[in-house]
């Protein structure tokens, strides 16, 4: 009980019901609401979460293995919104007899969570557009330090070689990092139109196989019927590049990556203004790889973390920032041996038709 009480992040236990069992400290602090107020209810009879709590849970029990679902909106009782990253995972009674659910509260930091805060708009704006004017002016330096490196190369030794070769790789990486970046100061709507969702698949995956997984076993387990998504396909293209690549990273390229696609009508998201939206068409990507890093598992989509030497952290930040941006929701399954990737998305619209 004093480990509970000693947590320092916002913790809620459910029972094998799904009602409250407890909640900590922290977690009373960063609700405003009472441990004697929860227990015992469903928690989104208390709280508004714009995931499907029941969903997540028959997903768990379903799979054994923890969850992580983020860019979540929380609405506190008081009426303030707020953006959390969820962590559900699986404990044992002392008994052994019945799974109880412990969730995590990660509130969102840096711009995202300041997009969603009325007061910080403005200062999320100009941190986005400093750090993209900054990437914009390294680049054009870094193109001339490229070019004098290689023209320098032609006149030296093959044994001096290797230090040229050098600048030109490590600029190149870094000019791959910038403009990671400026995709993050990108701050327009996605243009969505109906996509087949197969067709994004298809040329992701054909990319994938020429570029960087090309020792990759990468099979499809494709739901011929889905109907057409909602979406802005040329984002979405992205989203599943990055899944690949950062699949493919994970076996080291040398594993097996299933892409999964199939209906689940329940999900729903429930909006801020009281209605919601369904996303009933589901993506999963996963790989055979040794499964997330235990230090960096609940921080996934954020900036910067990543569990790769030399990593830039960048990859699942931006996967993370366009499915929020498309009102949809992406969340993580791993345990050693299998890595899945969610992505939940919306059915495209039925055209209007005229009568005649």
């Amino acid at each position: 009980m004093h480990l509970w009480s000693a947590l320092p992040v916002p913790a809620i236990e459910l029972n094998s019901d799904g009602r409250v069992q407890r909640l900590n400290g922290a977690g009373e602090m960063f609700l405003n609401i009472s441990e004697r107020s929860l227990i015992g209810a469903r928690l989104g009879a208390k709280l508004e979460l714009s995931v499907d709590i029941d969903d997540a849970l028959t997903r768990i029990s379903r799979s054994g293995g923890p969850l992580y679902v983020d860019g979540i909106k929380l609405t506190l009782p008081g009426g303030e919104l707020r953006e959390v990253n969820l962590q559900f995972s699986p404990l044992m009674t002392p008994k052994g007899d019945k799974t109880h659910i412990l969730i995590l509260l990660q509130p969102r930091s840096g711009a995202e969570h300041l997009g969603w805060v009325q007061g910080s708009k403005v200062a999320a704006r100009q941190a986005i557009g400093m750090a993209e004017m900054l990437a914009h002016e390294i680049k054009n330096p870094l193109a001339g330090i490229t070019g004098a490196a290689q023209l320098l190369s032609m006149s030296l030794p093959s044994e001096d070689q290797e230090l040229t070769d050098l600048i030109v790789a490590e600029s190149r990486r870094i000019v791959a990092l910038l403009e990671q970046v400026e995709q993050f100061g990108d701050l327009r709507p996605p243009a969505c139109t109906p996509v087949n969702i197969h067709d994004i698949l298809d040329r992701a995956r054909a990319t994938a196989q020429v570029g960087f997984a090309p020792g990759m076993v990468i099979s499809e387990n494709y739901d011929p019927s889905l109907p057409d998504v909602w979406v802005d396909g040329d984002q979405m293209q992205q989203v599943f590049l990055n899944l690949l690549k950062n699949a493919s990273q994970a076996c080291e390229g040398e594993g097996k990556i299933e892409i999964r696609t199939f209906y689940e009508a329940g999900l729903r998201l429930h909006l801020p203004n009281g209605g919601q939206a369904s996303l009933p068409l589901q993506v999963e990507v996963i790989d055979n790889g040794p499964g997330l890093p235990a230090d960096i598992a609940d921080h996934v989509f954020d900036p910067f973390v990543s569990g790769r030497e030399n990593g830039t952290g960048l990859g699942l930040a931006l996967v993370s920032k366009i499915i929020t941006d498309h009102g949809a929701l992406i969340s993580v399954d791993s345990r050693p041996g299998r890595t899945a990737f969610r992505i939940s998305l919306p059915v495209a619209p039925a055209p209007n038709r005229k009568g005649g």
